[in-house]
Formats: structure tokens, C-alpha cells, sequence
């Protein structure tokens, strides 16, 4: 897909569809009204005629235009204009492809930014309609024997804009926007991949092909190495597994050594069937998503080596299977991390803080400005924040603040939740340390306060992404979040 920015009088485009934006009561916008007087009033016609309302998400596809070089008018529904906000935005992007996608236009061209969205600027707008037309062109069947074929697949879009000061801002925005889709779609295509081929090992070739083709140094730890380090958590959870474990390092410098690096850690559970505490079998083919973290870290290196950041960023990934077998963890087992503490294993289905910990602890190793893990950690973040907002945890308020920032700007959004002392409490042992739960079972914050204990020298911030890494249901995939976000937190950060 090619993304171009145009500007020039919209009605002499030449293209095979325009896009263009309808409020509720059939009100045109400019560029629609400027289509609508060269062609002799075809669209507000079309419009009389009740075939559009303007209600949010419906669309209404003109052809044979009197007097404009374009093949097609693709009209979209807005909703209420006063009621017109980021949400609205995207439910219009998402129209707007697929029924771009069922016609036969080779290319389009997309009026975006003279839509008011919330104050929202022109950069946000295009940078938000290039990940939606991404997104909405998005297919994962390269495992089927005979891949869906378009006839006449859209290739080139064209964003329109009128103020032709505003081009370069539009272009940057652009670029920035193709490369967090680079980045989307790799994490999108390791999440979807089944556990039977996206294997540890596999993870590790990927890293390889990743740093291949970026420059930047990859480092892979097989068991063997593992073991030297005193990783017992990690290696707790692949003990059950015949798939072997690997820690993945893969080192982007494009800071160049000039300031300390940023870290992201990424849980890499290829597989989770709970271990010897097992899940039920109802749904437990998405256990392959629990790999998402990992693979948003994979999507955010590629994100910003095309975005050439000027800042070193460093990816670990601890990867691994969570199976049941002869030597599996066991309930009540105890294991000795890599910093020395001492967990109780007291629920084998709570391996990712265990596959983590040591993680953390190896990553003092680059002595982090700032870390960020990643993990699809707790079913209850899910019943906490849904689908919609990923879990921000930090032991720092600052950091917090700019990773939350960074969501919205990214509109990847995510949401602030405690992380204080009288928590701590919660996950007591008797016989080590601490163990890996509370006495009342699962619990994000739980979670997030046993990573906590293993990420004291330095500031650290942990996202819980299990509501928003994938989607269940009919849409049943990897959304790629929240590599937008971190994206938008690295280019901050080299920004500074």
C-alpha cells in the first residue's frame, strides 16, 4: 500500500474514488460541496433521494459523476457534527475501507483533514487514517492453502489537502504513520501465528531476520545459558514443554551509546495451557495471543528503526511454553529468581510475572533510563478496563503520566492504576520469600506488584494489554496494540 499526500483543486483529481464526509441531516462538507457544484448538485440529488442520512458508518457509492475526472464518490456517514469525536473518526475510516476494498478502485483519494476532531491537528488525522486503512486492509491467511485474491486490490491513497502550507506536515505525518503500521502488522502477524510453528525458537529465528534487516544486534540465550544465570522462574515455566526455552536480546543503538537506552521487555508465552493448574478448553486456542507482549516489542523496534530514532532501545524477551508434563511446575514448588528472591509457585496458570521477573533482573544488565515491560498478564485487567484501555502500573508517577500521554497522542489508549504499598501485602509467604498470588487468586495489581519487587533500579512502568492485544469472536485476531503507543512514547523520549 502506498500512501501519498495531494493538494490542488479536489475536482480536477484524477483518481479512481474520492472520499468524502456527510454529517446527519445530509450536511456536505467543503470538499463535498466542492465536488457537488462541478458536478451540477450529483451528490446533494443522490442525497434527496434518502439514500444517505449521514447517520455514522454508512456509506453510499456514486458513479458516472457528470463533469469529474474521478471513477467514483464514496460518501460517508459522520453522525451528529456536535457529537464528532476520535471515536467517530475512526468508526468513518473503518466504513470508508471496506467499501473501498469491494470496489474495483486501484486508488483513492481521502478528505481528512477538514474534519474536526476534537482539536485533534492535521498530523493526528492523517497519521490515524493511514493506521485505519492499514488496519482495514489487514489479512492474516497465509497459513490457508488458497489465500483470498482480490480482483482489483486498492493500492495507492491519497490524502487531499487543501492548504498546501500544511503538505510537509501532512507527508512527515505520514511517514511516521507507514512505519508504526510496519510495526503493527509484524506484532499482528506473531500473534496470530499458532503455537505449533510460532515457537520460542521460531521467536528467536524472527529476531535474527529483524535485526538482519534493521542492522541492529541480536543476542539469543538457550537454555544452556539460561541456567548459568540462575533464571529458576523462567525455566519453571518451560520445564513442562519439549519446546525449548530462549532469552532474546535485540539491540537497536541509534543513539549511538550517547545516552543510558530504553528497555522493553515483552512476555513471550507462545503457549499458555495453565501448566499443571489447567484452563478450561473453552477458548483455549487464544492462548497463542499470549505471545502479544513479545511481539509488540518486535513491532515497536521495527517502528523505530524506520523511523530512524536517534535513541537506543533495547528489546528482551524471555520466551517460552507453558505445558503440563512429567516436569512441570507444580503447585507449592519453590524457585530461586535470578536477583535471589525466593517465589512459592502457588498457581502454574500465573507464569507470566515468573517468565518476567527474571527478565527484569537480566535487564539491569543495560542499565535502563527507563523500562517498559509488556504482557498479557491478568484476565482481570479485562473485567477492570475492558477492551479499550491497556493497564498502566509505574513506580514512577512521571513515567505514568508519559506513557499515558503517549497513548492518547497515539490514540492507543491506556489507564493509570494504583501501585501503592498496602498492596504489597497481598501475596505473603510463609515458606519463601513471597509467592506468585494472593490468597484470593489472580489479580492485575497482585500481578503488578510482584513485577515491582524485581524492577527497583530504575523507573519502570508495566502495561497489562490482555483486554486489548486481541480480539475474541468473529473478528478473532491481534490488534497490534500497543505498539502505536510505544512508538509515540520512543519518539518522544528521542525527542528530549
Amino acid at each position: 500500500m502506498e500512501f501519498l499526500v495531494n493538494g490542488g483543486r479536489l475536482a480536477e483529481q484524477r483518481t479512481g474514488c474520492i472520499v468524502v464526509g456527510v454529517y446527519e441531516g445530509r450536511k456536505l462538507l467543503p470538499s463535498a460541496m466542492e465536488l457537488d457544484a462541478a458536478s451540477g448538485q450529483a451528490l446533494s440529488e443522490a442525497l434527496s433521494r434518502g439514500d444517505l442520512e449521514g447517520d455514522i458508518g454508512t456509506t453510499l457509492l456514486l458513479t458516472r459523476i457528470p463533469n469529474a475526472p474521478c471513477e467514483r464518490v464514496l460518501l460517508v456517514g459522520l453522525g451528529p457534527e456536535r457529537e464528532f469525536v476520535e471515536s467517530s473518526y475512526h468508526t468513518a475510516l473503518c466504513a470508508a475501507t471496506r467499501t473501498l476494498c469491494t470496489t474495483g478502485a486501484g486508488d483513492a483519494t481521502l478528505c481528512v483533514n477538514e474534519l474536526s476532531v476534537n482539536d485533534r491537528d492535521g498530523a493526528w488525522k492523517i497519521e490515524q487514517a493511514v493506521l485505519a486503512v492499514a488496519d482495514g486492509m489487514y489479512r492474516f491467511d497465509e497459513l490457508k492453502s488458497e489465500p483470498r485474491k482480490r480482483k482489483h486490490a486498492l493500492e495507492k491513497v491519497v490524502f487531499h489537502v487543501a492548504d498546501r502550507s500544511q503538505a510537509s506536515v501532512a507527508r512527515s505525518a505520514v511517514d511516521r504513520a507507514v512505519a508504526i503500521a510496519a510495526g503493527m502488522t509484524l506484532a499482528k502477524d506473531l500473534g496470530n501465528l499458532p503455537a505449533n510453528i510460532c515457537t520460542p525458537t521460531y521467536l528467536a529465528e524472527q529476531a535474527r531476520a529483524l535485526g538482519s534487516e534493521h542492522g541492529f544486534e541480536v543476542t539469543i540465550l538457550d537454555q544452556r545459558d539460561i541456567e548459568k544465570l540462575g533464571m529458576n522462574a523462567f525455566l519453571a515455566v518451560a520445564g513442562g514443554s519439549r519446546q525449548p526455552p530462549k532469552l532474546i536480546a535485540m539491540e537497536y543503538r541509534g543513539g549511538a551509546g550517547a545516552a543510558r537506552p530504553v528497555v522493553l521487555v515483552g512476555k513471550g508465552i507462545t503457549f499458555d495451557t495453565g501448566g499443571v493448574d489447567i484452563k478450561s478448553a473453552s477458548e483455549m486456542e487464544e492462548m497463542k495471543f499470549d505471545k502479544c507482549g513479545a511481539a509488540s516489542v518486535f513491532g515497536a523496534l521495527r517502528a523505530a528503526a524506520l523511523m530512524k530514532l536517534p535513541l537506543d532501545v533495547i528489546g528482551v524477551i524471555p520466551a517460552a511454553e507453558n505445558m503440563p508434563d512429567g516436569n512441570a511446575m507444580k503447585p507449592g514448588d519453590v524457585v530461586t529468581t535470578m536477583s535471589g528472591q525466593t517465589v512459592e509457585i502457588l498457581d502454574t496458570d500465573s507464569e507470566g510475572r515468573l517468565a518476567l521477573c527474571d527478565a527484569l533482573t537480566y535487564a539491569e544488565k543495560y542499565e535502563p533510563a527507563v523500562l517498559v515491560d509488556v504482557a498479557t498478564l491478568t484476565g482481570a485487567i479485562v473485567r477492570a478496563l475492558g477492551e479499550i484501555a491497556t493497564g498502566v502500573f509505574s513506580n514512577s508517577d512521571a513515567l505514568a503520566r508519559e506513557v499515558l500521554e503517549a497513548g492518547d497522542s497515539a490514540w492507543d489508549r491506556a489507564w493509570h492504576m494504583p501501585l501503592w504499598h498496602e498492596y504489597q501485602d497481598t501475596f505473603k509467604s510463609n515458606i519463601a520469600d513471597f509467592a506468585n498470588v494472593g490468597p484470593g487468586g489472580d489479580s492485575a495489581i497482585t500481578a503488578a506488584c510482584f513485577l515491582s519487587r524485581f524492577a527497583r533500579r530504575y523507573p519502570w512502568v508495566h502495561l497489562d494489554i490482555a483486554g486489548t492485544a486481541s480480539k475474541s469472536g468473529e473478528d478473532k485476531g491481534a490488534t497490534g496494540r500497543p505498539v502505536a503507543l510505544l512508538a509515540h512514547f520512543l519518539a518522544g523520549r528521542a525527542a528530549t
